[in-house]
């Protein structure tokens, strides 16, 4: 029997998804076609939505960028005579047309994601699901299980690096009447979506992730803090959390031992302080969400006042296949201080965007170009922001750079928990500092003067900057406010809150210097320091210009060159838009 799988993570959703996987049902009970029809999650091809994969016991066709039309076609074709529609085919046993983009991933985290349905447990129990927590409750003592995620070298995945095993250390000394074990799924930076799209295609792996975590700790109860913004993602745990128990997999006396332990969800309402850790256990709670100092850490006070370990979703994704496949295997992977893989967000100006997983010590290069296919457009190549609000900008020069938790912070940014944007030469640095800043600024829980405050400050001096009104001090008190927040702030969102900024400063002073003393913007992006010209000798005469222009700013003749009246302009650049001749540039 055929297996018809259907892309159905929120990307394959928006794609039209749902729409297609309906369609297939439609066919197949039309012409009575006996083949089965199953959901995934993501695949990691967002470039390539909608996708949907067709498998029997010798042969696997992935058909990319399929749509309701092209449903009819594939079932006659391939379902019907056996003979799959090549020109939509991007992988199969026997081609692949991007195959630099798997060849170079090593799926760990992802393993199951694209693969298994996620609302049927049996599927994931048949790759070996739920078999890690089996291993560790009858054969391993918790000091044991500690110990080989010590030597595996996982840290956490969340941001900070942490090492996992030694988080776990920490929790298990700590003598308590009751523990917890928190999943931290409020994924709150902008470009990334790593976490949602393992809880929306592999949400077992993470349970059982902080199933083995609780053992280990000696906690018996779990709290997983989603964001209400990820519904699927929510839908498909809670799914997932009702089968654990159904199985026995949750509850009293798993496996038949005396390990007691279950989970809840809480929805977090959005905000993006509630990612770092003590305002996430506030909210959990049902205080207000702001972060409090530390220590005590939440390993020896945490949820309640209770002995807690929090890691995010990545981190417990990675537990059950280091068990079973031992922690050597996992820690031949990757550098010298940072072990494994790393799933990442790959957004921004890059043709190939996704989620893909690689090897810790890949290049940025690697990654862009490799895997991510290059720029697109084939334009230059510019920076990565990495590391969100939190992270930073590394430039194009700095490609050989290692994925590398070490290397990227001796940078001025940080690994974060994985968004990737990657940057061409259309984008100015200034503004996408001034956009993180906002964001950031936006998000202050407001507790600390410096970070409420001073991130204000910041960002009305980059707001004068892009808009042509920059002073020749403004260089230097961006780095004075910078030194004084990071130092000043309670938490770690607001101590790196002006990385954005330092690493732009760093590596691009010279875009800043040119939108403060020349009033230009290099990359041609603020409109306050841009204005449009229409080169005549490119110039028919089409009109198309004339007819999206709001203001009536360019006038002339059919088949004459038109006239651009800058008084009039508003900037919208809606005419360098349409203009297929070059006849408008901005300069």
């Amino acid at each position: 029997m055929k297996k018809i799988k259907v892309g159905l993570g929120t990307c394959g959703i928006s794609a039209g998804g749902e729409l297609i996987f309906n369609k297939f049902k439609e066919e197949l009970r039309s012409k009575n076609i006996d083949a089965e029809l199953s959901e995934t999650g993501c695949m990691g091809m967002c470039y390539e939505e909608a996708l949907v994969e067709i498998e029997d016991e010798k042969n696997s066709c992935l058909y990319s960028k399929v749509t309701v039309d092209k449903v009819g076609k594939i079932v006659n074709e391939h379902l019907i005579n056996g003979n799959p529609v090549s020109e939509w085919v991007i992988k199969s046993n026997e081609s692949c047309k991007e195959e630099s983009f798997f060849k170079n991933q090593k799926r760990i985290v992802l393993r199951n994601c694209g693969v298994i349905n996620p609302n049927i447990i049996d599927e994931y129990i048949s790759r070996d699901g739920y078999k890690a927590i089996q291993t560790v409750i009858e054969n391993y003592s918790p000091e044991e299980v500690i110990d080989q995620i010590i030597k595996s070298g996982l840290r956490g995945r969340g941001g900070g690096g942490f090492s996992t095993g030694m988080k776990w250390k920490f929790a298990k000394q700590t003598i308590s009447d009751k523990k917890y074990v928190i999943c931290n799924a409020d994924e709150g930076d902008p470009g990334a979506f790593m976490d949602r799209s393992v809880l929306e295609g592999d949400p077992h792996s993470v349970l059982e992730g902080m199933m083995i975590a609780a053992y280990t700790i000696g906690a018996d109860e779990g709290y997983i803090y989603c964001r209400a913004e990820y519904p699927l993602a929510i839908k498909r745990l809670r799914n997932a959390l009702n089968q654990c128990r159904s199985w026995g997999f949750l509850g009293e006396k798993i496996f038949g031992s005396k390990f007691n332990f279950d989970i809840k969800i809480k929805e977090g309402a959005g905000a993006f302080v509630c990612g770092e850790e003590t305002a996430l256990m506030a909210s959990i709670e049902g205080k207000r969400g702001v972060p409090r100092l530390r220590p005590p850490f939440p390993a020896n006070k945490g949820l309640w006042g209770k002995p807690t370990n929090i890691n995010n979703v990545e981190t417990y994704a990675n537990v059950s296949w280091i068990i079973l496949h031992g922690w050597q295997e996992y820690a031949a992977m990757g550098t010298e201080k940072s072990k494994g893989t790393k799933v990442f967000a790959l957004a921004g100006k890059v043709k190939r965007s996704g989620l893909v997983e690689v090897p810790m010590g890949m290049t940025i290069n690697e990654i862009v170009y490799e895997v991510g296919g290059g720029i697109k457009n084939n334009r230059k190549f510019k920076a990565v922001q990495i590391g969100g609000p939190s992270g930073g900008c590394i430039p194009a020069s700095m490609g050989d750079l290692k994925i590398d938790y070490d290397e990227i912070t001796r940078t001025g940014a940080i690994m974060g928990s994985g968004g990737l944007i990657i940057l061409d030469d259309t984008t100015c640095m200034v503004d996408l500092a001034k956009y993180f800043l906002n964001f950031t600024q936006l998000e202050s829980c407001g507790k600390c003067t410096f970070c409420r405050i001073g991130t204000k400050r910041m960002l009305e001096i980059l707001e004068r900057i892009t808009d042509g009104e920059g002073r020749e001090r403004d260089i230097s008190l961006l780095e004075e406010l910078a030194s004084k927040i990071k130092m000043g702030s309670l938490c770690g969102l607001g101590q790196t809150a002006p990385n954005p900024v330092l690493t732009t400063l760093k590596y691009f002073r010279e875009e800043y210097e040119a939108h403060i003393f020349d009033k230009k913007c290099p990359a041609h992006n603020c409109s306050s320091l841009i204005s449009y010209q229409i080169v005549e000798e490119n110039c028919k005469g089409c009109g198309v210009c004339i007819k999206v222009c709001p203001s009536g700013a360019i006038t002339g003749n059919k088949k004459e060159v038109h006239v651009l009246n800058e008084g009039l302009c508003i900037k919208c650049g809606k005419c360098y838009d349409v203009c297929k001749l070059d006849a408008i540039i901005k300069v």
